[in-house]
């Protein structure tokens, strides 16, 4: 059986970005065009494309593994081999191997799962605090910044433009990780070897985004309207939205989002 991880020189036991890194390292230095159309190069080349092709998939690799598994243990180098015994301490033995590689397959599985949901997470914990913020705001329509010292300005300010850094490099970094853009999917596999094993285009996620950042904001304002905060406490709130209202939004999101991160380590 042909073992792919030794066509990509790499570990059983290495991660997904670990096989991800060695695919791209050997595509660079075998790429037809890069070795004038050398037939031996274009073979190696065909060769670690389908060796990416199972093992960059996590449930190909799973079967592949345990395909590989069966192969290395039912398949003897002679004819006397303690795999192929019928003696029943062999046999125990023989179980106790597979039980040993099955549960390090399915252990990888489940903790690449857990990476992949935590990534995510980053991505959607942000973008749903920003709708409940620019909510929030709308309704609320604060007016805290025109009406503090200097130094509590500063503080806003400050807390603002973290925020928005924050919230941009969240949503950038779950874009690039889990959105294809159409127009690079014929786009050469250095830049990306899999766009479109990517589940979402990024134009859909970056509309969602959008309208849900609308129609947050308008739902804020119909229901503003109706509760009317400045009329119960005008020192902190006004009768009407404030340009100061796109302070709010990205200082909900980074304190919330910092929050939830450090709860997910505590939890780890």
């Amino acid at each position: 059986m042909v073992n792919y991880y030794d066509i990509l020189k790499t570990s059983p036991k290495a991660s997904n970005a670990e096989i991800k890194s060695a695919y791209r390292r050997l595509a660079r230095k075998l790429h037809p065009d890069k070795n004038n159309g050398s037939e031996e190069t274009a073979r190696a080349f065909a060769a670690i494309a389908e060796a990416y092709e199972i093992l960059g998939n996590p449930k190909e690799r799973s079967r592949y593994d345990r395909q590989l598994l069966q192969s290395e243990y039912e398949t003897p180098s002679n004819g006397d081999s303690v795999f192929t015994s019928s003696n029943t301490h062999a046999r125990r033995w023989r179980q106790m191997v597979y039980e040993h590689r099955y549960n390090e397959i399915i252990n990888r599985m489940v903790a690449e799962e857990r990476r992949e949901a935590m990534e995510l997470q980053k991505l959607i914990f942000p973008v749903v605090a920003l709708f409940v913020s620019i909510f929030v705001a709308a309704m609320a329509k604060p007016a805290v910044f025109e009406r503090s010292a200097v130094i509590g300005k500063i503080i806003l300010v400050s807390l603002f433009i973290a925020g928005t850094i924050h919230i941009y490099g969240r949503i950038r970094d779950g874009l690039r990780r889990f959105t294809y853009n159409e127009d690079d999917l014929h786009d050469s596999i250095f830049d990306d070897p899999e766009p479109v094993a990517k589940p979402y285009s990024r134009l859909a996620v970056g509309g969602i985004i959008a309208v849900g950042s609308v129609a947050s904001l308008a739902i804020g304002l119909l229901v503003g309207d109706q509760v009317n905060l400045s009329s119960h406490i005008p020192t902190m709130f006004a009768p009407t939205l404030q340009l100061e209202f796109l302070l709010y939004p990205p200082i909900f999101v980074l304190v919330v989002d910092l929050i939830h991160s450090l709860v997910l380590r505590v939890d780890v």
